[in-house]
């Protein structure tokens, strides 16, 4: 067999990513990704969905190539999942590939993944909007996502305070107890006790605005994450309108992102978006650090691949995981 191609495709489970991901890295990868992405340095098809309204889930494909790296990701999003099956919400797979030969180098678990590559866009965000000098986090919704926007803020951030709010009051003391070993003071708040912080991290699947605009200081940097879907959203639209708004993407954002509902009423348009992430890390204006600003994120497949690329390097360098023999035999 040609020395370009492995003697099989390497699986790599969840426990497997956790093991060996490490979030600093990650962020840089995602940077790195965003900034290739705006000098048209990478392929990126519209993200695409499988609706499934009877069981208020979805599938959605992710396919992209950076580099020398290309795959693409089926991931789902099944709300209920967790009451009705004991699942998580969001599970998916990762198939990483070499473009040069096209051989699938690796499988590699999407949950996980996904966790950490969301949770290192807002510290790649965090890192150009957050004002000089922040030191406090607002968390609102302590799920899982929340745990990796903590880590990925912890980061890019010397963090004092970090402030979480959640209906759900056991999920509130699981998140606070899980987290306690951290360097910061970590305390419940209301919605509006959070808006007291200098960067706020959203993660919940609100179809509601829950952060009212009256309530944000200026010069609040805010990381929107929860709205994946038409209808969701989690901020009054008045913040959109008084922030300078980033986008991860224009398309994806303006049908699923937290300024879908926005766009669908007509008050907000693509001439109202600031920048999209990838003009920032590219050079970032240092005024929008002194501005209100909110970072729309959809989440990008790039992020993925750029992120599957990391952890297959490392497995590869660790012999992390088990190689089989799925194409060629």
């Amino acid at each position: 067999m040609d020395d370009r191609v492995p003697d099989g495709t390497r699986i790599i489970s969840a426990a497997d990513v956790r093991k060996h991901i490490d979030m600093l890295e990650v962020i840089n990868g995602v940077e790195t990704a965003f900034c290739k992405h705006h000098r048209g340095e990478t392929t990126m098809p519209p993200k695409s969905y499988v609706e499934l309204p009877d069981i208020d889930g979805d599938f959605r494909s992710m396919p992209a190539q950076v580099g020398d790296s290309a795959g693409v990701k089926w991931v789902n999003v099944h709300p209920d999942n967790p009451e009705r099956f004991r699942l998580p919400t969001v599970m998916g797979l990762v198939i990483y590939s070499d473009p040069e030969t096209a051989y699938p180098l690796a499988v590699i678990d999407g949950t996980e993944l996904t966790r950490y590559r969301t949770g290192a866009a807002a510290g790649v965000a965090t890192r150009y909007l957050a004002r000089r000098g922040a030191d406090s986090l607002g968390l609102l919704g302590t799920g899982i996502q929340a745990r990796t926007q903590l880590a990925a803020v912890a980061s890019v951030l010397d963090l004092e305070r970090v402030v979480v709010s959640d209906l759900d009051d056991s999920a509130l003391e699981a998140f606070i107890e899980a987290e306690s070993d951290r360097d910061c003071d970590i305390v419940r708040g209301t919605p509006q006790e959070l808006c007291e912080c200098d960067v706020i991290s959203t993660t919940t699947p609100s179809r509601e605005p829950i952060l009212e605009a009256d309530w944000v200081r200026e010069g609040t940097h805010i990381n929107a994450m929860g709205a994946d879907a038409a209808g969701k959203q989690e901020l009054d639209p008045a913040l959109l309108a008084q922030a300078a708004v980033v986008v991860d993407d224009w398309e994806q954002c303006s049908h699923s992102g937290e300024i879908n509902t926005s766009v669908q009423s007509g008050t907000f348009t693509r001439g109202d978006v600031a920048a999209t992430m990838g003009e920032v890390v590219s050079g970032s204006p240092e005024s929008l650090r002194n501005s209100t600003t909110v970072f729309d994120s959809t989440g990008l497949a790039i992020q993925d691949i750029a992120t599957a690329k990391q952890v297959y390097t490392t497995a590869e360098e660790t012999g992390t995981g088990s190689v089989v023999d799925i194409v060629l035999s």
